[in-house]
């Protein structure tokens, strides 16, 4: 599930950040009546008044952490609960607190969330109210079936934070070659991956490229991970994580034995966090004989190679 971290990329219209926006009660303004109690990193109980929005965004963090604060250009692993405010009722659109938590992009076009956001402290439980200016605009977001006159409720509980150019921490040990493809990368930037003229192996290939020191990734956990992905008929990139000059770059985080290829489920089980891994995933453990993805350049029966670079995990 990528929702939340797809939902924060929403384009929407700039405009002014509302200055001074707190926590504090203010007369008229049933957007400061929300209410969200509960422990950090557990299920929150949110109080939204059965009365319209008002159009001002308010901030409030009713846990304050004492990790590190959040820097600019750093993306957040975070517990998630959206909420859509619509007249006067609600209804939750996602949490992430049940299923694990996602990756919040560095990169938001959702003003009033960057401003939520800037310089919290990890531990910190934030919460954001934002009218459409400061969210979606009047366009909305289809995806999550909010309308252009819907405010959204977020309950964030941070967890961690990753730099876009963050890569793999332990020895080199491979750069892959001989039948498979070659591997080769400068610290912080992009693996390059140069695939073999030759026929894709017919079963998951795992080939440790980097051998990181830090616990066995076991099903549960949640993933954070750089990748590039490539497909071995064409050699080309159909995906990747990392900067660009055209993207700030930010990790990728799902749950091992989740809703992810099945080849990431089983070369990735017992990769030492801190590893660089090159998976090369047949179709039957990829998209399928029957499935693949035109929009990424991606054939039925296509053979994928992902270089995966684990940088981070969460226990259950």
């Amino acid at each position: 599930m990528r929702r939340i971290a797809l939902a924060v990329l929403a384009p929407v219209a700039a405009v002014a950040v509302l200055a001074g926006c707190g926590g504090g009660a203010s007369s008229g303004n049933s957007n400061d009546a929300v209410k969200v109690s509960g422990s950090f990193d557990k299920t929150p109980s949110v109080t939204i008044p059965a009365e319209k929005a008002s159009t001002n965004l308010v901030v409030s963090k009713p846990i304050q952490g004492t990790g590190a604060p959040l820097k600019a250009g750093n993306s957040a692993l975070a517990n998630v609960a959206l909420y859509k405010w619509s007249g006067t009722k609600h209804s939750l659109i996602e949490s992430t607190f049940t299923s694990g938590p996602q990756i919040i992009p560095s990169q938001t076009d959702l003003s009033g969330l960057a401003t939520a956001l800037k310089g919290a402290r990890l531990g910190s439980r934030v919460v954001a109210v934002l009218p459409p200016k400061y969210g979606y605009g009047s366009s909305g977001n289809s995806q999550l079936g909010l309308t252009g006159t819907d405010t959204t409720v977020w309950v964030i509980d941070l967890l961690q934070q990753y730099p876009g150019n963050q890569s793999a921490s332990g020895a080199q040990v491979s750069d892959g070659g001989g039948a498979l493809p070659t591997v080769t990368a400068k610290a912080g930037e992009a693996p390059t991956v140069t695939i073999p003229k030759t026929s894709a192996p017919s079963s998951l290939s795992v080939t440790t490229l980097i051998k990181g020191s830090g616990p066995a990734l076991a099903k549960g956990d949640t993933v954070v991970a750089q990748y590039v992905g490539s497909i071995w008929r064409t050699g080309s990139v159909f995906s990747s994580t990392w900067p660009s000059s055209s993207q700030p770059g930010s990790p990728f985080s799902f749950q091992l034995g989740g809703q992810v290829l099945t080849g990431f489920n089983e070369g990735l089980t017992g990769v030492k966090v801190g590893s660089r891994v090159m998976l090369v995933i047949p179709p039957s453990l990829g998209y399928g004989p029957e499935g693949g993805d035109s929009s990424a350049g991606i054939e039925k029966n296509d053979t994928l190679v992902f270089v995966i670079d684990v940088i981070g995990y969460l226990h259950p």
